[in-house]
């Protein structure tokens, strides 16, 4: 069974910056495409931003400019780094892996924008 295994959220303040992280398998993150979606209450999961195996990005029209995806082939590991979060960006984060028509997922990671 592939697992992604998604790190770092939590409460921060209006303002403020968390990174999270996604561990995932070797053979999944040597070929797959990686990105974060989120799930806000009562709404639909959105892609937040995604990177290719080659590192092209992108992002959605909501983050750009604040968030920013990043990925480290050793540690298999991808990251997105938050910054000037606000209370709209509240929502569960999950991590994604997907090829060509085929999504892994993590069981996600709460963030929670608030003063």
């Amino acid at each position: 069974q592939v697992q992604l295994v998604e790190s770092g959220g939590g409460l921060v303040q209006p303002g403020g910056s968390l990174r999270l992280s996604c561990a995932a398998p070797g053979s999944i993150f040597s070929i797959y495409a990686m990105g974060w979606y989120r799930q806000a209450p009562g709404k639909q999961r959105d892609l937040v931003a995604a990177i290719t195996t080659g590192g092209s990005t992108n992002y959605a029209h909501s983050v750009k400019g604040r968030f920013t995806i990043s990925r480290d082939n050793a540690k298999n590991t991808v990251y997105l780094q938050m910054n000037s979060l606000k209370p709209e960006d509240t929502a569960v984060y999950y991590c994604n892996g997907g090829l060509g028509g085929i999504n892994y997922w993590g069981k996600g990671t709460l963030v929670t924008v608030s003063s």
